[in-house]
Order: structure tokens, then sequence, then C-alpha cells
């Protein structure tokens, strides 16, 4: 092997061993460093409460300093950590240790002025030393039992808080959110712009700025938009604590879907009910009106925006009274009694009255129950249909009246043989009640009242077969006697609709000397019938 071979041999191996010297130097030198970092923080007692942060990062700490990281929230990084404990006491904490490298130290004073945080910049980390002014000159004396009683309740409210299904979070005077549970802490987070570990404190999601002017236990219902874009509601209550608020949410996106549907029912049947010609008004179980149509508003003369307001029933009810659009009733006392009645009726859905008012108008009112304890009230205007039935009541008086002043006896039958109308010469002949002959009575019925009552014919066969025949007839005439021994006179007169006219004409006694016919035997007088 030549000389210049071991020459660059030996060249390569004293650089090699050069660079792993160095190396090793600079991994000594770095863990000296790192030591001495962890050092500043353990010239202290160990009842003191120091902490040692690297940015965010916590590199050594006081056994008492890790009793209060113990009771920390799990939220992110060392320090958001830390400061989920001491935010409540020390609220401009987040803000001010932001120039710790450039004031190099800070002093903060806890809001109650139980405690002192010293916040001093070592070599490039932030020592934090908490004291307690009580600590020095109190003394708690506090059994093992007691000790575990606390403890237990620590833990059984925690677990509570962090198990429920709704959010749960307090806020200082400015805002800042001091604590939350877990339900608060994850929908904070998935709602986050960024993917970096959670910090704490967590991003205010509703505006609670809006409860300011709520009662002491207030509420109101807020919106939230996902990253979607899509909006869920809540409901937000807040509660003051000391100088602190509580606040508790609940999502209401079934309440508000469920207020939406019936908004969206409502309007539908307001745009149905809008065409109708009956008013109505539905009353919820408070007796608040929550629906009415336009005839409503023609019906009663209520002007629309005293109905919008949703008045009580017993108000809507005194507006008709002072408006004239119900009976006028006696006395005040009675009309209170009689509105009452009228609510009790419309819960069981029997109410029905007839309104006649003083200008001539006729209301047909009606009460039906509905579900969960509403009730509705229809108006409907009837008074063209009583004005027509009065007019045909007054034609039908002055037809009876007319075929009473006849002196020939009529009846009428209808195409099914039931006797609809006679007239008083008709019962004064076969010597029937008033209106007794005209209820029910078949043409059977009637032929057998006239064959007991005359001599036997075969006249009421063919009558009977003629009421009932369909077609084509044509009016024919027949006689027959009575039992005292006149003559009577009989017509059948077919009457459009098939209904059938009988006349009966009996002739006048002559003379007192006309022997009177003698009724034949009981078992004969049903001949042909």
């Amino acid at each position: 092997m030549s000389f210049d071979l071991l020459f660059t041999l030996a060249t390569l191996l004293a650089g090699s061993l050069g660079v792993a010297f160095l190396v090793l130097y600079s991994l000594a030198w770095l863990a000296s460093r790192k030591e001495d970092k962890r050092a500043i923080a353990l010239d202290t007692q160990d009842n003191d409460i120091v902490f040692l942060f690297d940015d965010e990062n916590l590199v050594n700490a006081t056994p008492s300093a890790h009793s209060v990281m113990a009771a920390a929230a799990d939220v992110g990084s060392d320090w958001s950590r830390l400061l989920s404990v001491l935010i409540t006491k020390f609220p401009t904490l987040q803000h001010e240790i932001a120039e710790l490298a450039e004031r190099g130290k800070i002093i903060l004073e806890s809001r109650d002025g139980s405690a002192v945080l010293h916040c001093e910049w070592r070599s490039g980390l932030a020592r934090l030393t908490l004291f307690d002014h009580e600590t020095g000159h109190s003394h708690i004396d506090m059994d093992r039992h007691s000790l575990m009683a606390m403890e237990q309740e620590l833990e059984t409210l925690r677990a509570t808080t962090e198990n429920v299904p709704f959010l749960v979070w307090r806020e200082l005077e400015d805002g800042t959110i001091s604590w939350a549970n877990s339900a608060y802490i994850s929908l904070a987070d998935s709602l986050s712009v960024d993917n970096d570990v959670p910090s704490w404190p967590p991003a205010s999601l509703f505006e609670t700025h809006l409860l300011a002017n709520a009662d002491v236990h207030g509420s109101r219902r807020l919106n939230l938009k996902n990253k979607a874009g899509d909006t869920h509601w809540y409901d937000i209550y807040r509660f003051k604590i000391g100088e602190d608020y509580l606040y508790t949410g609940s999502s209401a996106d079934r309440t508000v879907k469920a207020e939406e549907t019936l908004r969206e029912f409502t309007q539908t049947l307001t745009k149905t009910f809008s065409h109708l010609t009956i008013g109505l008004a539905v009353f919820d179980r408070n007796r608040r009106l929550v629906l009415f149509n336009p005839a409503l508003t023609d019906l009663t003369s209520l002007p629309a925006e005293f109905l919008i307001t949703r008045p009580a029933l017993t108000s809507f009810l005194d507006r008709l009274r002072d408006s004239q659009m119900m009976p006028e009733p006696k006395d005040y006392k009675s009309w209170r009694q009689e509105m009452a009645a009228l609510e009790n009726a419309a819960e069981d859905g029997t109410y029905e009255e007839v309104w006649t008012l003083p200008g001539g108008m006729t209301y047909r009112i009606s009460g039906r129950p509905h579900p969960d304890g509403a009730i509705a009230f229809l108006f409907e205007d009837i008074s063209a249909e009583m004005s027509l039935t009065r007019r045909f009541r007054s034609e039908i008086e002055t037809g009876q009246a007319v075929l009473d002043s006849l002196s020939e006896a009529i009846a009428v039958f209808s195409s099914e043989g039931m006797l609809i109308m006679a007239n008083s010469a008709y019962t004064s002949l076969w010597r029937l009640e008033q209106m007794e002959g005209i209820r029910e009575t078949s043409i059977t019925d009637a032929t057998r009242v006239w064959h007991a009552k005359c001599a036997p014919t075969p006249i009421w066969g063919d009558l009977r077969d003629f009421v009932s025949r369909a077609g084509e007839r044509t009016e024919w005439i027949s006689q027959t006697r009575l039992w005292d021994g006149r003559r009577l006179n009989c017509r059948f007169v077919p009457l459009p609709s098939g209904q059938t006219l009988v006349g009966f004409s009996p002739e006048e006694r002559p003379s007192a000397l006309r022997p009177t016919l003698r009724p034949q035997a009981r078992d004969t007088q049903f001949i042909k019938m």
C-alpha cells in the first residue's frame, strides 16, 4: 500500500472523529442547557406554586403546581389547561402574558384580592409563581373524612356537568369564557376554522349580550350556523352567579321545526278558510283568538286590527255585543252567565244558536271543540235562508188557508202513498182531529177509515193502485154512499211529481125522511180493501 493512500485514510478518519466529537459536545451542551432551564423553577420550596413554561409546554413545576394542573380541564396544551384554572381569578392573564418577553416581569392581582401571580421572563422561559395571601396567616383544619367528602362531591359535580346532553358554560363580565363542559367544548371545536389543538378559552358561540335585558333567569332562543351553513337553534338561559354568569343551552331544533310546521299549517288553513263565506274564529286553551278568516270580519264588522291582537274570548264577545252583532241581553249578569254557558257548550260540541240581529240579519252560531282544549266558533249568515223559509211558510199557510176555505174535502198523497196535506173539510168529513191524519198516514190507513164510514165499494182498492202507479195517469171520478145515506162524490186527480189529489163532495140531505143505511156486518166491511 502506498504512502499517499495511507495518508488519505488517516485524514478521513481524523475528520470523522472530529465530527463525532462536535455532535456529542452539542448534545451535551443542549442537555446541560435544558437542565439549567429546568433548574430555574427548582430554586423554590416544595410548598410554593411555580410553573415553568417553554411557549405553551410545561417544562417544570413544583409538586404544588402539579396539583393545580391535575385539577385543570383537559383542553389542548399545558398552557390552555393552566389558563382554564387561573382565568377566573386573573381575567387579564391571557392578554398580558403575551407582553411578558418585552416587559420582563408582570405582577397580577386576583380580582378578589386573595392571590398574586408573579410572571417572569428567564432565558426564554416563562416562570409563573402563584402566591396566596391567606396561606401565610390562616390555618384550616380538615380531617380526612371531610376531605374525602369534598373530593367525592367534586367528582360527582364534574361527572354530572361532563355528561349532561346540553351546553353549560360560565362567562366573566367581559364575556370571556371561564369554564365550559365537554358538550360546549366539543361544539366549539367542531365549529373551529382551523384544525389545531383546542386551546383555552374556547370560542364564544352565542351572542350572550342579547340576554342582558332578560330577567334573572331569563332565556332567549339563539341560532348557530355550522360549517355547512346549516342553522341550528338553542334555548339559552342565563343565571347571575356573583360577578359571573352561568349559561345553559339546549337544542331547540325540533321545537323550531314543529313551530314552523304549525305556522305553515296555520297559513294553509288561513288560505283555505279565506275563501269560505262562513266566519271562523278559533280560540286556544287559554281562550285567546289564534285563527280567523276574512269572512269573520265581514260578518261581525270587527276590525282586523282588533282580531290580530289575539283578544280573549270575553273581549271578543264584548265587542260583538257593543257593535250590536249579537242579541241584546236583558241584563249584564245574565249576559255573563249566558257566555259562560256558551263556552261550556262549545267545549262539549253542543252549542248551536240562531241570532236574530236588529238589522234584520240572522246568524247561525256553532261551537265545536278542537284538540288541546281549543274551541272554534262558526258564524254563518242564514238571512237569505230564513227569508226563504219564512216565504215558504207563508205560502204554505196561505195555501192551507185556501184549502180550508173550500167546501170539498181534499187530501193530497205523495208518490209513496203518504198523506202530506188535507183541509179542514176533510178532517170534518171523516171526523178526524185537526192534523191527526196528516202525520204518517198512508193511503192504506186512509182507505181503511173511509171504508169504515161508507158502504162497501171497490173504489178504495182501485185508488190504492192508482196512487202507487208509475207513469202517465188520468183523472177519474166515482161515487159511494156514507152510512148516513148521503151520496159521496169522489174524484182522483194526478198531480206533478207522482202526487195524487183525492176530493170528496157529500150530497146535502134534502129532507130528514131519507133512510139511513145500515152498516154491514163487521166481517164484510173490509171486502175489496
